[in-house]
């Protein structure tokens, strides 16, 4: 195994751990009760577990699908497709997984503006569209003949009009630049502190706070498309009450797991490929003793770089 770099803290699988961390795995040959799921992965194509999985247990369904393009998930190809042949894919299991959701569920799913369309349309058919996220996710190419793509979407929808939001879980901590104050010289909707002035803010629909997770944090895998922690954080705070089910039928390396299980929910995901399945009951072992959440801390989001003043955060865990 090719040495790591001193500051590099991507998760390693070591040969001597592959068998028994997979073992710990599920894969679903029959009908079953959602406690059998309870904070489990399942090692197997959606496909073939769909039909046995329980009828109204999910309050919080996070997708995060292949986009149409073509990516290599650990040997397995996801080829682009036409619109119609993507929005065909997801007809074929997205109707299946609403039996599974209770009447005041949630879901989120993932895209980028390429895919995001047919994500659209596939999603009106069957939910309440509530909304349209967008985070700035700063890696990607330059183009000499086009901008930069640099953001993601996702979509945000309910199975009914009776859905639970919690927006004060979920405001930003932002730095005041320009603090104002009422007549009587209090401060007006901001708190100052020793390292600073703050304000909470409501969360918008369009999220610049989030660092893709990189070499030098913590929470960085192999995956080729993961998603950061502070990002499914806020999912799974803003539209689930603790000890709620979180569901993810397409987990890669478990950060929607993950997530949860530091958030003191319940949750059960599906993964296909035996390496990804690794990473993330690896990564749910690690999450037992380490709740951390970078740049989530003391019940707030902060604004990325403002965390540095108030704590001393090891190199790898400071807000970027």
């Amino acid at each position: 195994m090719k040495k790591k770099a001193p500051r590099n803290r991507t998760l390693v699988i070591e040969k001597k751990e592959a068998v028994t961390l997979l073992q710990q795995t599920l894969t679903l040959t029959a009908p079953v009760k959602r406690k059998a799921l309870e904070n489990r992965l399942i090692h197997q194509d959606l496909f073939a577990c769909l039909d046995f999985l329980p009828d109204n247990f999910i309050d919080l369904l996070i997708l995060d699908p292949p986009y149409n393009l073509r990516k290599n998930y650990a040997g397995n190809i996801f080829n682009k497709t036409s619109a119609g042949e993507y929005e065909a894919w997801l007809e074929s299991w997205l109707p299946k997984l609403k039996r599974c959701l209770k009447p005041t569920a949630s879901l989120y799913v993932c895209c980028d503006w390429q895919s995001s369309l047919s994500v659209q349309s596939v999603l009106q058919n069957h939910f309440i569209i509530r909304n349209r996220l967008t985070w700035e996710r700063e890696k990607g190419r330059g183009a000499k003949a086009n901008w930069k793509n640099c953001s993601e979407d996702i979509w945000f929808c309910t199975v009914s009009a009776d859905y639970y939001f919690n927006v004060d879980a979920v405001k930003l901590k932002r730095k005041v630049l320009a603090p104002y104050r009422e007549t009587t010289g209090e401060a007006r909707d901001w708190e100052e502190q020793q390292e600073g002035k703050f304000r909470l803010t409501h969360p918008s629909n369009l999220w610049t706070d989030i660092s893709v997770p990189f070499w030098s944090m913590p929470e960085n895998t192999d995956h080729p498309t993961q998603k950061p922690e502070k990002l499914l954080a806020k999912l799974i705070l803003a539209s689930s009450k603790p000890g709620g089910w979180v569901f993810d039928p397409f987990s890669g390396s478990g950060t929607t797991c993950v997530v949860a299980q530091k958030l003191g929910r319940k949750f059960a995901g599906v993964e296909q490929e035996a390496d990804y399945c690794r990473m993330a009951v690896k990564r749910l072992q690690q999450a037992n003793s380490d709740k951390e959440i970078q740049g989530y801390h003391d019940g707030c989001f902060w604004e990325r770089n403002s965390l540095r003043e108030q704590k001393k955060i090891p190199a790898g865990k400071r807000s970027r």
